[in-house]
């Protein structure tokens, strides 16, 4: 009998198939005892243990290149933490096996994590990848991980870890569902950089039994359970009729009467240029250099190797517009040389441009890098710090770009309230807006971005959320600078048609949501959008606004 379950949907497409379960987690190592003359012998094999998956997941993240890539040399980092090496070490001193002591030091770890407040529930996930892969390696077990099938098949998970979702193979994973993870986390980004059909926090998806046939529809969230003949049908031709349209759409991002909406990529590095170009991307809307800073948490990068990635990607688009963001350390991604390593709450503490401001002579360096990889291109450079709380913060991020001669505009990401509510003083500094709606949203609604729990929260259809994107477009548009959008919620079509009614000048996204968003804006007049941005932020929750922009667009 069909069923409908519904939860978040993070990747466009509709992918039907069997359900096949993703490899159960390590079990407990047993709590026996060793003799003291074997100490030194099981903190080898610890030791072994720890660098054979840190070269395993730098080996993943090679593979898989762009944001997977800094996502899984981040993981390589907490394998190799030398503190958490040293707390298995003292336990193995003390009589613990090397499985033993890996685990148990790992899970004291990850009580600590888990004592900040969840604010780091995205590495505690991470965490149990690693800690997973090390036991398993010790125990002489399978790795935890993707099913062998020679079928194609859905995948089904209680979350996906960043390494085994940067190499799933799409032609035999044909979609997946979790029953954690919310439409920002590691595995939502990654799916939509793979073209991947994905549903996150869906509960009880581990329940559906092996060899279930379900229909994933990744716009939407739905997956329906033994699909009647009928519904896989209408799906199978809905897919159908999407990728003509898909095919069918090129050039430049606009609505139907010819209103421009610069549609940008999102990339992590030079490896995510290729599909950013071949999907028609206009320039690059954010451009996270974070990946530079990841190879070696010690130190920053040298200014010559800078200059060498940025050149790469800049000659990639030598008429478009190139977005830069500088270094975003900090919170889930520390650097040992410029975040403190005792906050207690990371996501509120010295990150981002804090962390830079801190450290001039690190962004320093990174400004003179872009300006020398600039030089002699067409390029339309744009350079901007993240986590810009005030007018002084975008003064002091200014004043570091002039100070190295930079000829390029300067702006500043909108990802605090406090920067939407002041947008009109903060664009007395700088050039340009640019909304990580990510970021805005879990600071808007206290709701940490992994955490399944709250993913509700995280719906950047929140019409609270609508509200501060409307404030910093009406700000840009009132001083004449612009106001892009590069967070996740420009990659869903139709929330691109309401942000381009809200006032939003362009948009910036993974490569494979270009096509989606461009052939779905080429449907609607900029009034039409106009109208669905407020009927949406007229709404109370996140499924009304979705639903009455729907209405508008339809026609309804």
């Amino acid at each position: 009998m069909e069923t409908t379950l519904r939860g978040v949907g993070v990747s466009h497409g509709v992918a039907i198939g069997e359900v096949r379960h993703m490899g159960t987690a390590v079990l407990e190592p047993p709590a026996k005892q060793i003799p003291a003359d074997e100490a030194e012998r099981e903190q080898g094999r610890a030791r072994q243990a720890v660098e054979a998956v840190a070269a395993d997941l730098m080996a993943r993240g090679n593979l898989a290149g762009g944001e997977a890539q800094a996502v899984l040399e981040a993981q390589a980092m907490m394998a190799q933490d030398p503190e958490l090496m040293a707390d298995v070490e003292r336990r193995i001193t003390v009589g613990s096996t090397a499985e033993r002591g890996v685990y148990d030091a790992f899970a004291s770890y990850r009580a600590l994590l888990a004592g900040a407040g969840e604010y780091l529930a995205g590495r505690v996930a991470d965490l149990d990848d690693v800690r997973n892969r090390i036991v398993a390696r010790l125990l002489g077990v399978p790795m935890p991980g993707v099913p062998d099938s020679d079928e194609p098949y859905v995948l089904i998970a209680r979350d996906l870890a960043p390494a085994d979702t940067a190499l799933l193979d799409p032609a035999l994973v044909l979609g997946f569902v979790t029953e954690e993870g919310g439409p920002t986390s590691h595995s939502a980004i990654l799916a939509r950089a793979l073209g991947v059909p994905a549903v996150v926090a869906l509960p009880g998806a581990g329940e559906l039994a092996e060899g279930t046939v379900v229909a994933v529809d990744g716009s939407s969230g739905e997956v329906f359970v033994e699909p009647s003949v009928d519904k896989r049908a209408r799906l199978e031709a809905a897919a159908a009729e999407r990728r003509a349209a898909l095919a069918a759409s090129s050039g430049p991002g606009r609505t139907s009467d010819g209103h421009a909406v610069p549609l940008l990529a999102n990339i992590g590095g030079p490896a995510d240029v290729p599909a950013a170009v071949e999907a028609g991307a206009e320039g690059v809307g954010l451009f996270r250099t974070e990946f530079l800073f990841l190879d070696n948490s010690e130190q920053a990068p040298s200014e010559a190797k800078q200059v060498e990635a940025y050149r790469t990607v800049l000659e990639a688009f030598p008429q478009g517009r190139v977005v830069v963001r500088v270094l975003d350390a900090g919170a889930d991604k520390p650097l040992e040389f410029l975040t403190p390593a005792d906050e207690p709450n990371p996501a509120l503490g010295v990150r981002g441009l804090r962390s830079l401001l801190d450290h001039p002579e690190v962004l320093r360096t990174q400004l003179s890098a872009l300006a020398k990889a600039a030089e002699g291109l067409p390029v339309h450079l744009e350079v901007m710090a993240p986590m810009v709380a005030d007018r002084a913060d975008a003064l002091a991020f200014a004043d570091a770009c002039r100070e190295v001669g930079l000829s390029a505009k300067f702006g500043a990401m909108v990802e605090i309230p406090s920067a939407a509510l002041r947008a009109r003083s903060i664009l007395q500094e700088v050039e340009f807006l640019s909304l990580g709606t990510n970021d805005l949203a879990q600071y808007t609604f206290a709701a940490d971005r992994q955490v399944g729990a709250v993913s509700r929260l995280q719906d950047p259809w929140q019409p609270a959320l609508l509200d501060l994107v409307a404030l910093a477009a009406e700000a840009a548009r009132t001083e004449g600078k612009s106001c892009g959008v590069c967070g996740e919620a420009a990659s869903d079509p139709l929330l691109a048609c309401v942000l381009t009614g809200l006032g939003v000048t362009s948009l910036s996204m993974g490569a494979a949501s270009l096509p989606y968003v461009r052939s779905t804006l080429a449907k609607y007049t900029l009034a039409q959008c106009e109208r669905a941005a407020v009927a949406a932020r007229a709404t109370d929750t996140a499924e009304e606004a979705r639903s009455a922009a729907r209405g508008v667009l339809s026609g309804e």
